[in-house]
Parts: C-alpha cells; sequence; structure tokens
C-alpha cells in the first residue's frame, strides 16, 4: 500500500505553495494514502492488452447532410419580436462600459 507521510504532504504544500496547519497535515496524510492506494490499484487492473481510452464506448458524432430548405426571411423573423433594430433583435445590455 503506498503510504505518504506527513513530511512528504508538507513538502507537496510547500512545493504548492500551500500554507497547512498542522492539523490540516495530520488529516490530509492518511487521505492522500488512500488515493495513491486507489490509483495503485487501477493500474494493476489495466493489462497490456487494454489500451488507455478517456471513454469506455467510442465516440461518434452524428453529422446531417447540409441541405438548404425554405426558411423564414429576415422580416418574419423579426415581426413578432419585441424589439428588433437592423433586422436583428434587440436585447437588454447586460455588461456595461467597461469592455
Amino acid at each position: 500500500m503506498p503510504e505518504i507521510s506527513r513530511d512528504e504532504v508538507a513538502h507537496l504544500a510547500t512545493l504548492a505553495r500551500i500554507d497547512l496547519s498542522d492539523a490540516e497535515l495530520d488529516h490530509l496524510a492518511p487521505q492522500l494514502s488512500v488515493i495513491l492506494e486507489s490509483v495503485a490499484s487501477i493500474s494493476e487492473v489495466a493489462g497490456p492488452d487494454v489500451p488507455p481510452t478517456s471513454h469506455p464506448m467510442p465516440l461518434t458524432n452524428v453529422f446531417r447532410e447540409d441541405v438548404v430548405q425554405p426558411s423564414l426571411t429576415a422580416e418574419q423573423a423579426l415581426a413578432m419580436a419585441p424589439q428588433a433594430e437592423e433586422q436583428r433583435f434587440a436585447v437588454p445590455r447586460i455588461l456595461g462600459d467597461e469592455q
């Protein structure tokens, strides 16, 4: 079982520039040991014949043919809009002038 000592946690915290109290070091060391043990157990399961993957099932994107079809004109789309401006939907401003 991989063990990580309190001193190793303190060293890692120093490298990460995280200020941990003595109580936090005592609390984190066993938790990190459990995490390391879990990772080690997963590493044991995967054999050389199992390729590393990010998903258990292959991901495929479903594409459709890009076909031009009759659609609304700009005037028809904007006809029921509460506000329209220069052939666009007018919406309330959500960002200030700071941009």
